[in-house]
């Protein structure tokens, strides 16, 4: 019976550690993907400040794929810009700057919760399995695939 209850309880914990290492490494994803807006956003500041302020600045408003079929593929692509002042493109990264700082802090925060979690976790396995010798047996010798 308390077999039984052990295994069972190492499933539970067993699938909590899956979905918390899921959701921790969502979570670096993430952090990676703000931390490269925001380096985008910092190097785009960087060369704005250095050109005038009376410079024609364009920003890209998206892409337009146009495919023509006729006996042959051709496939294009079109960038289009519309002109904007440079003080609107410096706000714009400006806030694109301060939204992925205040993304990736509470990305941080999110995981250092999971890395504590999965921790607990941890422990909880090893102490179950400490506890019960004979699943830790049956577990190391269960084949990977």
């Amino acid at each position: 019976m308390a077999d039984e209850a052990n295994r069972t309880a190492f499933l539970e914990l067993q699938g909590r550690m899956i979905e918390t290492t899921s959701k921790f490494k969502q979570v670096q994803n993430q952090i990676r993907t703000k931390e490269g807006e925001k380096k985008r956003a910092f190097l785009t500041l960087e060369e704005l400040r250095q050109v005038p302020d009376d410079t024609n600045t364009y920003k890209s408003i998206g892409r337009t794929w146009l495919i023509v079929i006729k006996s042959y593929f051709v496939c294009h692509m079109v960038v289009r810009f519309v002109l904007e002042p440079k003080s609107v493109l410096m706000s714009e990264q400006e806030q694109k700057l301060k939204d992925s700082e205040t993304a990736i802090s509470s990305l941080q925060t999110s995981k250092e919760y999971l890395e504590k979690h999965m921790s607990e976790v941890e422990n909880n396995l090893r102490e179950l399995l400490q506890q019960d010798p004979a699943l830790a047996r049956q577990i190391m010798s269960m084949s990977v695939m």
